[in-house]
């Protein structure tokens, strides 16, 4: 598939060296692209499957301002809304960045992935433990774009793992939460959640 992610830091570049490495192309947009980086709206149309791996206080102005571009597309949402200066949490209530990515892009198929994994185990030497692959969770209401990306999730080696609607959006968020207070407690972030589901 042709997957486009808008950022291009750890999360981008590591999750988007794993996706080439399965065999996806692979490009990244940012607001002041480089020789190897398209803008924001050329990197939008090139994705089939547009990943938004940038800041949580930047998704309204960036999303809103490519709307149209969007229309139709596989959006993956990965941000998580924290204070970028010391990682803590920022308490959305009874709603969730899924949710609100969701609200604001009607006409696109948005997800909620990859919020719950550190750039650090995206990485093929990582991504298991004691021979168990991490779970990717994946929130979504249209069934299709969330089987898509379970399919990348898988092709990325860790285990792609549907958790029903877009709502649930807001218990991933949660557990990315729990993820960075475990890590800034002294856990670090070569860590990871492996979610067993036991089948009669």
């Amino acid at each position: 598939m042709n997957i486009s992610f808008i950022g291009a830091g750890n999360v981008a570049s590591s999750l988007g060296n794993l996706f080439s490495n399965a065999g996806h192309s692979v490009k990244y947009g940012t607001q002041n692209p480089n020789d190897n980086q398209l803008s924001v709206s050329d990197a939008i149309s090139f994705g089939e499957v547009v990943c938004f791996a940038i800041p949580f206080s930047a998704m309204n102005e960036v999303l809103s301002a490519n709307k149209e571009i969007l229309k139709g597309k596989i959006v993956v949402d990965i941000t998580n809304a924290i204070n970028i200066a010391d990682w803590s949490p920022l308490f959305l209530g009874e709603d969730s960045g899924g949710e609100q990515t969701a609200r604001l892009l009607p006409e696109s198929k948005v997800v909620k992935a990859f919020n719950t994994i550190f750039a650090d185990v995206m990485k093929t030497d990582k991504q298991q433990f004691e021979g168990q692959k991490l779970t990717a969770f994946i929130a979504s209401d249209d069934v299709e774009a969330a089987t898509i990306i379970k399919k990348l999730a898988d092709d990325a080696d860790f285990n792609g793992f549907i958790v029903g609607g877009i709502k649930n959006a807001r218990h991933l968020e949660a557990i990315a939460h729990l993820n960075i207070a475990i890590a800034l407690g002294g856990g670090g972030t070569d860590a990871g959640f492996t979610y067993f589901q036991r089948k009669n």
